[in-house]
């Protein structure tokens, strides 16, 4: 599986995650790999495990980047992407922050709402500087 193909299958991992919230991310990922055939791909296992084991860095980071906006009102595919791109700034020192920015625009083109990408660009640049990834 491509890269590309393996984030957009992170993401569709996380935004089911965020749509419910009484399932287990254990239970979403065999449901996903059982019923819809989810490829089992290392990248997606560790994104979206990753993501969950390390919520209490992730979401602060979000909800710092989130300027003038409440987490609340910000759409589930929305935050799925920045918790991907987020756990890739992170803990993925081989992926530049660019490219997680650009992937993570492309998600919400194809996900979001029409003119959500220019929401998702702000937020993602906003993490690659409290992160320290913005030129990398």
């Amino acid at each position: 599986m491509k890269r590309k193909e393996a984030r957009e299958s992170a993401f569709l991992l996380l935004f089911e995650a965020a749509a419910k919230a009484d399932e287990t991310a254990e239970e979403i990922f065999a449901k996903a790999t059982e019923v819809r055939e989810l490829p089992v791909d290392e990248y997606v296992r560790e994104v979206f495990f990753g993501v969950h084991e390390h919520a209490d860095v992730i979401e602060p980071l979000i909800e710092d980047s989130l300027v003038g906006w409440k987490k609340t009102r910000v759409s589930l595919a929305s935050l799925a992407i920045a918790r991907l791109a987020a756990y890739e700034m992170l803990y993925r020192p081989d992926i530049p922050a660019k490219v997680s920015i650009n992937e993570g625009i492309e998600l919400s083109k194809q996900y979001d709402d029409e003119k959500t990408y220019m929401f998702v660009n702000g937020v993602l640049n906003a993490m690659a500087e409290k992160t320290g990834k913005k030129n990398g």
